[in-house]
């Protein structure tokens, strides 16, 4: 029987979805970093952010880790952030919104656009994972969202 380290596939670099599109670790801590420096700054995040997080620096290497398992399929990140955000009590559905907007302003700048769109559809279905979950937890209805889609040809 073969080692399963030989395997091909456990040979190859993981690029994940982001790969081809050109995003780097770097794009990636740019990002995060700019992102959560509007957070910090925002009138309505900040200060659940500020209250939550004790070790800034810390906190940002943790999401670089994220941010890069989640589009260069690295691994790097071991963690339950739903758990995490579960323990936030003055995090509410309508922030999600404020959330997202950041985000995606954020990844449209940073980021050549396939790489935002990349960016933003990731991070529009896990603020949405959150939301549901926190929704559940708290025996809360789920906000509605409207959403657009776009075709593109």
């Amino acid at each position: 029987m073969s080692d399963p380290a030989d395997h091909p596939r456990r040979q190859a670099p993981r690029l994940g979805p982001g790969g081809p599109l050109g995003v780097t670790e770097a794009m990636i801590e740019a990002l995060v970093r700019r992102f959560y420096g509007r957070v910090r700054a925002d009138a309505v995040l900040g200060p659940i952010f500020e209250g939550a997080i004790g070790d800034w620096e810390a906190h940002l290497a943790r999401l670089c880790d994220f941010w890069s398992s989640v589009i260069l399929a690295t691994g790097r990140f071991q963690g339950r952030p739903m758990a995490a955000h579960l323990r936030l009590p003055d995090i509410r559905a309508e922030h999600f919104g404020r959330w997202l907007a950041l985000f995606e302003e954020t990844a449209r700048e940073v980021c050549p656009p396939p790489a935002a769109e990349l960016f933003v559809a990731r991070a529009r279905m896990i603020g949405r994972s959150f939301e549901l979950g926190l929704a559940a937890q708290r025996s809360e209805a789920p906000a509605c969202r409207r959403r657009t889609l776009k075709f593109t040809a």
